[in-house]
């Protein structure tokens, strides 16, 4: 090969891989599906990395062995001939120190900072399987668990003070929380630790000057840590907690009034009126309604200011929560669970023919299904055989082609099972 034509190799090395210019480049040549590259170091001066003295005197060389990026789709390798230096200076600790290559090699590091970049950018992006998964089609053959080790060697970035800090508690496990401080106009994580103390928070305020505003939930903890540390910083709550107490305010008082909510709604003229309710002897006439009434009547009777919740529900044997249920209410007709009104379904336009087929003793749900179909539905035989009303409402499962089913006559609704009867009642 011609001195042209090395030159040329030279230049196009080069720019492949220019990390390799600070090196003097003897051979490449691929063996084993694998490129291998020898080089050595040049003969410069080289500074002490204690003293900072340069230093040519060469000590020893010593051969390393670098993994770099894939060349072409093949696995790269480079084999490096460094030199071992003498320190001169006589103020140094150190009699000799090994030369590195800027850009080239780091310090007990078997990978160029090429490579170990690509490394860390797919830990940090794809974590350890997909990370790993990546680096293999890129030529890097490393396991899910390497991959993590750099991931978890890489230095955190160092975070600026921010103008706005978010600070909030978060539970740990059981009853053990730590503090969480985030950067509210970035929406990024800042510090951690375990406990929600004032003393801590305040030291970090003192430590890092410059927040502005402070955004914080009501603990009185952390109002304390804040004023100590930056006394200068506003305070304000944030937008979840504010929402929060006031949908919770705004609850509380709409079920203090809900009695009287429908007397300050004006009544149309053009609408019409609306059914008188039942009387209250005709209202609870069931069993959850007169169950409702009982407990009622019970935890109001024994009702004192002087009494806590939990004094009544022992005398009373209930739970403590359906006391305080019955003690809010102004009246026992709150406390009784409201059915849902039935939704439209599909079969509708079809109940009135079905009844009539019913009646003239047509009992094969399969037999209606198909006259339906006939008419216009387009639903399935079982939702054909689902009860659909009132008169209905305890109808049996659809049975095998070819037997009957009773879609009229119903069970008899069983009353509804309650937690706690009052013992006293």
């Amino acid at each position: 090969m011609d001195s042209g034509s090395v030159g040329e190799c030279d230049d196009l090395l080069r720019t492949v891989s220019p990390h390799l210019d600070a090196v003097r480049v003897e051979r490449v040549w691929p063996t084993g599906g694998v490129v291998r590259i020898a080089a050595c170091t040049r003969e410069l001066m080289v500074s002490c990395p204690d003293c900072g003295h340069e230093s040519a005197r060469v000590h020893s060389r010593y051969s390393r062995t670098l993994a770099d990026v894939a060349v072409g789709g093949r696995p790269a390798l480079i084999g490096l001939s460094v030199r071992r230096l003498f320190c001169d200076s006589p103020s140094c600790g150190r009699r000799t120190f090994a030369e590195q290559v800027e850009g080239l090699t780091v310090r007990y590091q078997r990978r160029s900072p090429l490579l170990q970049h690509l490394v860390e950018m797919a830990g940090v992006l794809l974590a350890g399987h997909g990370g790993a998964r990546l680096l293999h089609i890129l030529k890097v053959p490393l396991s899910r668990t390497s991959v993590l080790f750099h991931l978890m060697r890489m230095g955190l970035p160092r975070a600026a003070t921010p103008r706005v800090l978010g600070v909030d508690d978060f539970a740990l496990y059981a009853d053990v929380y730590g503090t969480l401080l985030v950067d509210a106009d970035t929406r990024l994580p800042i510090a951690l630790w375990a406990g929600r103390d004032a003393e801590q928070l305040g030291a970090w305020l003192r430590t890092h000057p410059g927040v502005e505003v402070v955004c914080r939930d009501g603990s009185l903890t952390y109002r304390q840590g804040i004023t100590d540390g930056a006394p200068e910083a506003l305070q304000v709550s944030d937008r979840f907690h504010l929402w929060h107490g006031l949908s919770k305010r705004v609850s509380d008082v709409a079920a203090a009034h809900r009695s009287c909510l429908s007397a300050a709604v004006p009544e149309s003229e053009s609408e019409p009126a609306a059914p008188q309710p039942a009387e209250p002897s005709e209202a609870a006439n069931t069993p959850a309604r007169r169950h409702a009434k009982r407990l009622f009547e019970a935890v109001h009777a024994v009702s004192d200011p002087s009494r806590s919740l939990r004094a009544i529900a022992r005398e009373l044997g209930l739970n403590r929560r359906t006391v305080a249920k019955y003690a809010r209410a102004a009246s026992w007709q709150e406390c009784v669970r409201r059915t849902p009104p039935r939704r439209p379904t599909s079969l509708d336009p079809y109940l009135e023919y079905l009844r009539q087929r019913w009646e003239e003793g047509e009992h094969t749900a399969t037999v209606l299904h198909q006259e339906i179909v006939a008419k216009g539905y387009l639903g399935h035989l079982a939702a054909a055989s689902r009860p659909t009303d009132r008169h209905t409402a305890r109808a049996t499962a659809l049975t095998p082609p070819g037997r009957t089913v009773d879609l009229y006559h119903t069970v008899p609704a069983q009353p509804a099972r309650h937690r706690g009867t009052p013992a006293t009642a």
